[in-house]
């Protein structure tokens, strides 16, 4: 509960012709966070394989495949089906035949779309002459000879709907316009005039825009015969679209799960090469250096040695015996902790040697929650939104959120009860276990919140104290700022003012003041003199930057004063809890005078009240619950976690072939 998931480290020498064998085991397993190593004298002389061309080939083929499984979703409704069965196969698909089978699919689409294009290019066209047919139709002129008349001339075609009556005042009475219908922006036009009135009818077209259309009617085919011929065309052209559209469904339907396993193939392919691209090698064989959790070493060891039919050396080596900074961190916790994980990892991950802090983050940011957030009605609304994401939820982030609500909401609630706040009903405050925030003494709700903070604070000095002393940093245990020089600075400080008055009264109060304040800073001061002369024993030197003893005298010195001031910064840092608790009592006490004033109304006065009471608890829920649960949240990373908690460790990650992307936070 507070460590890491113990670890081993598995060193393994396999054969060569053994490595994808082993490497596909491992990943079936999904339980060894493999290490890159490099080539040397503690590893193997030759430096692992470069599959950075294979890979780029990878990323090229899965680049097109998404390309194609994202054209050919477009054609079904409801996209492609994913690769269903995640279980990696038993040899990865050869690169030339996944490229061979992506080929001929990707040619067959480029074939479908070629003829749905030529077919609607067509259909575009044919439209525009049945448009024009169609407008021309009920003209008794022959179209074939209209320029064979000696005294006329005629003009067909069409022109923007807007310039017509423009064209009317242009032409005069010398002009004969017949328009006829067409788009809703354009209008098809036969006009008439005679010769000599030519010119000037073409120009006047011409600034208006006019298009001139040949009507294809001939002696043989007259325009009604056309028409009808074009409309036929038409139709059929319609249905061969349909019938090419059918067929690219069915690419889609036929393709969609080939597709999808040929992307898990090469995304398999691609991680079995970056694995490979870590393994150190001989001529003959391969070093395997990875991960795994302690209880499942045995499995793992054994599965190795399964599948190489014992061609292997493994060695199994406790992390204790290795550096801490290279052991990957894995958390579990129950249910009702994951949630709190999660906001650790936010910040960061403990080292492998460091006590775990989760169990302390869900106390004391429960607790806090509480103080600042309490009413019984609304951690109820809270706690049943939780309730609804753990029930409905689909991937396992979503039910740890709904998990933290639940928490946070019955956390609210219990102090709802200590306020008696229920939606912030006046009547409900005669059961308070306490009083109101605002009712009562806001000061000794404001001692309540530092006492917390203290509480909070100290945890996190005793944590970093056990952490070093764990690590073996016995001068940073004593005299780091949140050491045990610190420890008795900040609880003497905090001993020697309740206790002032007794101690004046014992003549104490100075020689109290010369240990809880000179003694800590005096250690403050000679931790940076300590830490420079032990390195130069060690034989690392002192960098340039840092000068000499003097130099580290100095910071040290400027630390001690800096980690004083912040002890008092941090401690009255959480008189911001009794402050948002006063805050979300005042929007319940705001809410119900307006709404008592808006009762006053005449007419329906009730009814907007209720309105009012409703909106403001709903203001409160979500925006006092926001700001909440984010100030819970920075006093968790910024008083608690500076104390102790670097977040320098490195996640765990198993390698893994059996599991898409995401797969990982679904239950």
């Amino acid at each position: 509960m507070f460590n890491a998931v113990a670890m081993c480290q598995i060193r393994m020498v396999v054969l060569d012709r053994d490595r994808r064998t082993v490497l596909q085991g491992l990943g079936r397993l999904g339980a060894m966070h493999l290490m890159h190593e490099a080539a040397g004298p503690d590893s193997a002389p030759l430096p692992p394989l470069d599959c950075s061309e294979a890979v780029e080939r990878c990323d090229q083929l899965l680049h097109r495949l998404a390309a194609l499984r994202g054209e050919l979703a477009g054609a079904q409704p409801g996209g492609l089906p994913v690769d269903a069965d995640g279980s990696p196969v038993d040899e990865a698909e050869n690169l030339e035949a996944i490229e061979a089978e992506l080929g001929r699919q990707e040619a067959a689409l480029a074939a479908l779309n070629e003829r749905l294009r030529t077919l609607e290019t067509s259909r575009t066209q044919l439209g525009a002459v049945v448009e024009q047919l169609q407008s021309f139709r009920d003209v008794n002129l022959p179209f074939e000879s209209l320029d064979e008349y000696s005294f006329l001339h005629f003009a067909v075609g069409s022109l923007p709907e807007a310039q017509l009556e423009r064209l009317r005042e242009a032409v005069g009475a010398n002009v004969v316009l017949l328009p006829l219908p067409r788009s809703a922006t354009r209008r098809a036009l036969v006009s008439v005039t005679s010769r000599a009135g030519r010119f000037a009818l073409e120009t006047a077209l011409q600034q208006a825009g006019f298009q001139r259309e040949a009507v294809p009617a001939t002696v043989d085919s007259p325009l009604a015969t056309l028409l009808a011929e074009s409309e036929r065309e038409r139709d059929r052209l319609e249905q061969a679209i349909r019938e090419a559209e059918l067929a690219r469904l069915g690419l889609a339907v036929s393709a969609g799960p080939g597709l999808a396993a040929m992307e898990r193939r090469l995304v398999m392919e691609r991680q079995l090469l970056e694995a490979e691209s870590s393994l150190p090698r001989t001529r003959q064989t391969v070093l395997i250096t990875g991960w795994v959790p302690a209880v499942e070493s045995e499995a793992v060891d054994r599965r190795i040695q399964e599948l190489t039919r014992g061609r292997c050396a493994v060695e199994v080596i406790p992390a204790e015996r290795l550096p801490a900074g290279q052991v990957p961190i894995l958390l579990r916790h129950s249910r009702l902790l994951r949630p709190f994980e999660m906001l650790v990892a936010g910040y960061g991950l403990p080292g492998y040697r460091d006590i775990e802090p989760t169990l302390f983050v869900a106390i004391t940011y429960m607790l806090m929650f509480g103080l600042m957030f309490g009413d019984v009605g609304h951690g109820a609304v809270l706690a049943l939104a939780g309730l609804v994401a753990l029930a409905r939820g689909a991937s396992r982030k979503v039910k740890d959120v709904g998990t933290l609500l639940v928490m946070v909401g019955l956390s609210s609630a219990g102090f709802g009860f200590v306020y008696g706040s229920f939606f912030g009903l006046a009547r409900f405050h005669r059961y308070a276990l306490w009083h109101d925030p605002l009712e009562g003494n806001p000061i000794e709700l404001m001692l309540i919140a530092v006492g917390l903070g203290v509480g909070v604070i100290s945890t996190g000095l005793i944590l970093n104290i056990v952490n070093r002393f764990r690590k073996g940093d016995w001068i940073g245990g004593f005299l780091d700022s949140y050491g045990v020089a610190g420890a008795i600075f900040y609880w003497g400080i905090l001993g020697l003012l309740l206790k002032f008055t007794a101690l004046r009264e014992r003549g104490l109060v100075g020689l109290t003041i010369l240990l809880v304040i000179g003694v800590p800073l005096l250690g403050w001061s000679i931790r940076g003199p300590l830490l420079h002369a032990r390195s130069r024993r060690a034989g690392q030197g002192a960098p340039a930057a840092t000068g000499g003893t003097l130099t580290a005298l100095m910071e040290s010195i400027v630390e001690a004063f800096e980690a004083a001031l912040s002890y008092m910064a941090n401690t009255i840092s959480f008189v911001r809890l009794a402050a948002y608790a006063m805050s979300h009592a005042a929007v319940l006490i705001a809410t119900f005078v307006l709404a008592r004033e808006v009762a006053k109304v005449s007419s329906g006065g009730g009814f907007l009240s209720l309105l009012v009471v409703i909106g403001g608890n709903l203001v409160a829920i979500v925006l006092e619950g926001i700001i909440a649960g984010v100030q819970a949240l920075r006093l968790e990373y910024y008083e608690f976690f500076n104390k102790f908690f670097a977040g320098d460790g490195q996640a765990f990650t198993p390698f893994s072939l059996a599991r898409q992307h995401g797969d990982a936070d679904r239950e």
